[in-house]
């Protein structure tokens, strides 16, 4: 779980459902305010985190209850919801006598929004059937920000009954949420994204450091450019405070490297051949020795100058 103190949550309006009692494990970066959201939205939560005074913070701010272990903050929700660090932090928070899983009741469903790998995703959905319980992978994009503002991506894999189950509330945090397939396929989708977003920064750096080579107006150019085939999320959010050399906020260079490591991993076992990929990871890795390992993912050009 992120250590990284989490900002509060954007106001908004939410979708008009019935109250649920649901369980948040996290409360790192991105779980603090989903968890807000879903407070916000009229649920009563139960929340855990590793470091109880992030729950204690938490439940200060938004209400609710805290929980000692992950088995008493699960204890009669209808749905658990967790976004942790990755693949060991995951299963230290539903395996064991302390764990979720051990608390929940039979027909509830356990939400995983950690990015974490589509093996463990299947794991845990089997896991979690046979007990009598529902699994869903749910990674989910759009960073801090999204997650502060309510404008997460999610793509879930898992049974279509309990995702229409916990659609509804995901939306509090949320502007789509959507299954795309069996366990762990939500998983990959976000393989899928990362891969994206490796290749378009990198361009997108390399572009920029090209730009200023040339003695070019890059504000500027970036507006004109951004009009035309080469727009993106990334140049719209990222490209002009990479000229101004900002890399203190957004999704973080270690994340992403965690995050690319699944990818390859996965790349490793399914054949698909990712040469951009492995690359960029590699100049990742050249940023961490720059000691950017907190630095904003767009710190790519850093590299270039």
């Amino acid at each position: 779980m992120s250590q990284t103190p989490a900002a509060t949550v954007a106001e908004r309006r939410y979708e008009a459902i019935p109250q649920r009692r649901l369980a948040f494990l996290g409360l790192g970066v991105m779980g603090h305010p989903m968890a807000g959201h879903l407070a916000r939205a009229g649920h009563a939560l139960t929340v855990y985190n590793r470091t109880s005074a992030k729950a204690q913070a938490w439940a200060q701010e938004f209400g609710g209850q805290v929980a000692a272990t992950p088995a008493a903050a699960a204890a009669g929700a209808d749905i658990v919801f967790a976004c942790v660090g990755n693949d060991d932090d995951l299963r230290s928070v539903v395996l064991g006598e302390q764990g979720a899983f051990a608390g929940m009741r039979a027909g509830a469903v356990f939400v995983d929004h950690t990015t974490a790998s589509a093996e463990v995703a299947r794991e845990l959905f089997a896991q979690a059937k046979a007990r009598g319980l529902h699994f869903v992978d749910a990674p989910v994009s759009g960073g801090q920000a999204g997650a502060v503002n309510g404008a997460l991506t999610v793509m879930c894999g898992g049974d279509a009954a309990p995702f229409e189950t916990i659609r509804p509330l995901a939306l509090a945090f949320a502007k789509a949420v959507t299954r795309v397939g069996e366990s762990g396929a939500g998983q990959l989708a976000k393989m899928v994204n990362q891969i994206c977003i490796a290749g378009l920064v990198q361009g997108l750096a390399e572009a920029i450091a090209f730009g200023q080579k040339a003695g070019l107006d890059m504000p500027q150019v970036l507006d004109v450019i951004g009009k035309g085939a080469a727009q993106s999320w990334q140049m719209d959010n990222r490209g002009k405070t990479m000229v101004e050399g900002r890399f203190d906020f957004g999704f973080a260079v270690d994340w992403m490297r965690k995050d690319l490591g699944l990818v390859l991993d996965e790349a490793r076992r399914n054949g698909a051949r990712l040469p951009v990929t492995a690359l960029v990871d590699q100049f990742y890795a050249d940023v961490q020795a720059l000691g950017g390992q907190r630095w904003d993912t767009s710190s790519l050009i850093k590299r270039l100058k």
